[in-house]
């Protein structure tokens, strides 16, 4: 299936092309750098304008291969907490299934700061074959063997800017760059304007290139795999309390 590339702007495709950064990403985490986080800089309550979590929030998401097979993908915010480098976070459930059956369950760490950036600080994996747990590669903890935070969405996002999403040397090494703050975009579940759009990569696997547009008060709405794996994730129901 052919992906389309919901570009709208000139700037979008530039900054694409030459990939530059922003004055503003030395604030943010980059690569494998240590951070020091004062638990009283956060807070579970979160309202970043393009990612809110509000508790009982759902996501529910419709993922599409080249070959057309699909899996369900059914993001909650639960009403739990989880203490990590001292700091409190928001327990964010995210179940993917294919058939009915279970693919992958996991529990995310989520945290606003005072700036308003969204920070993760890590995952708790399990990965399903006819049911049964096969693997939890992937899951990491802030704080521990070395691994580090990182930021999903910036509070004041600007284009050109640059960030970490995790960091766990050799297993989760997740970038990001801001390309764009008015994009267009249709999902299952709406039409959205003034979108981000960011472009997600990771060194341990460079063939790897994703586009995300998140849309405001509601949260990741579209992601394209555009290289090593073409594909479609995208909005089909959204419930807040």
């Amino acid at each position: 299936m052919r992906i389309p590339m919901l570009l709208s702007t000139g700037a979008t495709i530039a900054l694409i092309a030459t990939g530059c950064g922003s004055d503003q990403s030395a604030a943010l985490p980059q690569g494998g750098e240590t951070v020091q986080l004062d638990p009283a800089d956060f807070t579970t309550e979160i309202d970043n304008r393009y990612w809110p979590m509000t508790p009982g929030t759902t996501w529910v998401y419709r993922e599409t291969d080249a070959e057309g097979n699909e899996q369900r993908v059914v993001v909650t915010v639960t009403d739990e907490t989880r203490e990590v480098m001292g700091i409190q976070t928001r327990v964010v459930h995210d179940l993917v299934t294919e058939g009915g059956e279970p693919i992958e369950d996991t529990y995310d760490w989520y945290a606003q700061d005072a700036d308003g950036n969204l920070w993760y600080f890590g995952e708790e994996t399990k990965e399903f074959e006819n049911g049964k747990v096969v693997s939890t590669e992937g899951s990491w903890e802030a704080g521990v063997d070395g691994a580090q935070p990182g930021i999903v969405v910036p509070g004041s996002p600007e284009v050109g800017m640059t960030y970490r999403q995790e960091y766990l040397a050799g297993e989760a090494e997740d970038g990001a760059a801001v390309l764009s703050l008015d994009e267009q975009v249709e999902a299952p579940q709406g039409s959205y304007q003034g979108v981000l759009m960011t472009k997600d990569l990771t060194p341990l696997h460079p063939e790897i290139l994703e586009y995300k547009f998140y849309a405001e008060g509601v949260g990741p709405v579209v992601v394209l795999g555009v290289s090593g794996g073409i594909g479609r994730e995208e909005l089909v129901e959204y419930t807040r309390p």
